[in-house]
C-alpha cells in the first residue's frame, strides 16, 4: 500500500464496538512479528522505542532518532505503522508533519502533557496546536491519522468531566481519536464513549476491562503501550539469570 492508502486503512479500523488492537512494537523486528500475527497495524511505543535506543521516555530521546526509528518499522512491514509521537518533540507543527510523512506514518498519538513543565498543557492551547498538526497534514495532501492523548488520568488528580472537555476539543480540532491514557473504570469509560462525540482509544492494563468488554462499552482502539516491551525484557533478564546458573559458565568468563 501507498501512504494515502494505509492512512485510510488505519482510519477505517477505527470501529466502536470492534476496536482495533494494536500490540505496540518497538523495532522492526517486533513489529515484524505484530504483523506476521496477523494484526492489521503496526504501533510503536515511545518507551519502548527510546529504551532500545538508550534514553528514558516522554521525549529523553532525540526527536531523530526516534524518527529514525519510526521510519525503519515503517519500511519493514507491509501495514499501516501508527508513531507514538510523544508530544511532538518541540517541533513546530509543519515540521512534524513533514517528518512523520518522511518516515511513512500513517498515524500518530500526540500528548497533552508539557514535558519541560510536567504539566498538562492548558487546553485551549493545546487545541489550538492540534488544529495547527491538522492544518499542515491538509496542506501536504497527508491523510494523517492523528490519536490525540489525554493525559488526565496520569496526573494523580483524575478528573473525568476534564478529560471529556479535552476530547471534546481534541476532535473538534481535528483528532481523529481520543486517548485517556489511564482510564480503567468501566462506567467513566461509557460515559466518555458516549458523550465525546468521537472514537475512543483506552489503554489494556491489569485493572482495565478486558478487550471484550471495552468493545461491550464501545471502544473502538486497544493499545498495549510498553507492556509487551516490559514482558520482553523481563523474560531476557530471566533467561540470562538462568544461564549465569549453568555449570559450563565460570565465575571469571562473566561481566
Amino acid at each position: 500500500m501507498d501512504l494515502a492508502s494505509r492512512c485510510d486503512r488505519l482510519r477505517s479500523l477505527h470501529v466502536p464496538g470492534d476496536p482495533l488492537v494494536l500490540p505496540n512494537a518497538w523495532d522492526a523486528a517486533s513489529a515484524n512479528a505484530v504483523a506476521a500475527a496477523g494484526f492489521p497495524v503496526a504501533a510503536t511505543t515511545s518507551a519502548g522505542v527510546a529504551a532500545a535506543l538508550g534514553y528514558e521516555d516522554h521525549q529523553g530521546a532525540p526527536a531523530d532518532e526516534m524518527l529514525a526509528a519510526a521510519a525503519r518499522i515503517a519500511r519493514s512491514v507491509d501495514a499501516p505503522v501508527t508513531v507514538d509521537a510523544e508530544a511532538g518533540y518541540g517541533l513546530e507543527p509543519p515540521e512534524l508533519v513533514s517528518r512523520l510523512k518522511a518516515a511513512g506514518a500513517a498515524g500518530c498519538n500526540l500528548e497533552d502533557t508539557d514535558h519541560e513543565r510536567a504539566a498538562l498543557r492548558e487546553l485551549g492551547r493545546h487545541a489550538s496546536w492540534l488544529r495547527s498538526v491538522r492544518d499542515a497534514a491538509s496542506e501536504a495532501g497527508y491523510a494523517l491519522v492523528v490519536n490525540a492523548r489525554i493525559d488526565v488520568f496520569l496526573t494523580g488528580n483524575a478528573d473525568p468531566a476534564e478529560a471529556l472537555e479535552r476530547g471534546r476539543a481534541y476532535l473538534a480540532a481535528g483528532a481523529d481519536c481520543v486517548y485517556p491514557i489511564g482510564l480503567a473504570d468501566s462506567s467513566v469509560i461509557a460515559s466518555v464513549v458516549s458523550e465525546v462525540g468521537g472514537p475512543v482509544n483506552i489503554l489494556a492494563t491489569p485493572n482495565a476491562p478486558s478487550v471484550a468488554e471495552l468493545a461491550e462499552l464501545g471502544v473502538a482502539r486497544v493499545s498495549y503501550g510498553a507492556l509487551l516491551h516490559r514482558q520482553t525484557m523481563e523474560q531476557f533478564s530471566r533467561s540470562l539469570a538462568s544461564l549465569r546458573e549453568l555449570p559450563s559458565v565460570r565465575a571469571d568468563r562473566l561481566g
